[in-house]
């Protein structure tokens, strides 16, 4: 079974950088999509970046953008999120996602069926 290990969480001041990693037991290409959500408690998953790792096109959430950058390594099956310019705001537990649905919008968590564990980002001001 394809499992996603998350990694590269911390602690970091704002203005700093971080770079999460997900590692998929598995063949990435044949992943299609992978994507990143974060979470807050008690609010609800939202999205912050999608990559096709097929012909490497990228969204990304208004919040995140030009300061987050999805990417893949195929040799290495793994996804990262290159987090600059962190602000108090995007401190929330990082998840990878993916087994996207057929035709379901990429920024729904619904539509993904496979999920890591999580990775805590904290950014402190």
């Amino acid at each position: 079974q394809v499992q996603l290990v998350e990694s590269g969480g911390g602690s970091v001041q704002a203005g700093g950088s971080l770079r999460l990693s997900c590692a998929v037991s598995g063949d990435l290409y044949s992943r299609n999509y992978m994507a990143w959500f974060r979470q807050v408690p008690g609010k609800e998953r939202e999205e912050v970046a999608l990559i096709n790792t097929s012909d490497g096109n990228t969204l990304y959430a208004d919040s995140v953008k030009g300061r987050f950058t999805i990417s893949q390594d195929n040799a290495k099956n793994t996804v990262y999120l290159q987090m600059n310019s962190l602000k108090s705001d995007d401190t929330a537990m990082y998840y990878c996602a993916t087994d996207r649905k057929y035709g379901r919008r990429w920024d729904d968590p619904s539509t993904y069926r496979l999920w890591g564990q999580g990775t805590q980002v904290t950014v402190s001001s």
